[in-house]
């Protein structure tokens, strides 16, 4: 299990907030639909201002090593 330096290194040339395209991009490569779901029932902090997600990349980060994400991740066998 990677650290949240691991994380912080990995994903430092993103923005400090990114948009959902972003994050979908930092988790793999998901569908949108899944991306807004995971963030439409609260499972990652983020602001929604003007038809547009914006998660703090700390909040993304908190996410990929929160249980939610594990058992995700688990589920769908999915590398990150």
């Amino acid at each position: 299990m990677k650290s949240r330096k691991n994380y912080e290194e990995l994903f430092k040339a993103y923005p400090d907030v990114v948009t959902l395209i972003q994050f979908r991009k930092m988790l793999g490569g998901i569908a949108d639909s899944t991306a807004r779901k995971l963030v439409q029932e609260d499972h990652v902090e983020h602001f929604y201002i003007r038809d547009t997600y914006f998660i703090p990349k700390q909040c993304a980060i908190d996410y990929i090593l929160g249980k939610h994400y594990a058992q995700y991740k688990k589920k769908l066998n999915v590398q990150v």
